[in-house]
């Protein structure tokens, strides 16, 4: 079984890997969140959208 883990920061007690990101340009965020969606999902193009209709009374 898989737990989920959450963890809450004070903006001033980030982290370490967080001052590493933010470093970074925000293309090469975007690029390394790419690289880790298809290592998960595989290389399909992207994720899929997810839509449900509902009908107001």
């Amino acid at each position: 079984m898989i737990k989920k883990i959450v963890k809450k920061y004070n903006i001033h007690e980030q982290p370490k890997g967080c001052a590493y990101w933010l470093s970074k340009e925000p293309w090469q965020r975007v690029e390394a969140v790419e690289l880790l969606r298809r290592q998960c999902y595989g290389s399909a193009p992207r994720l899929q959208r997810v839509v449900k209709v509902v009908q107001r009374s």
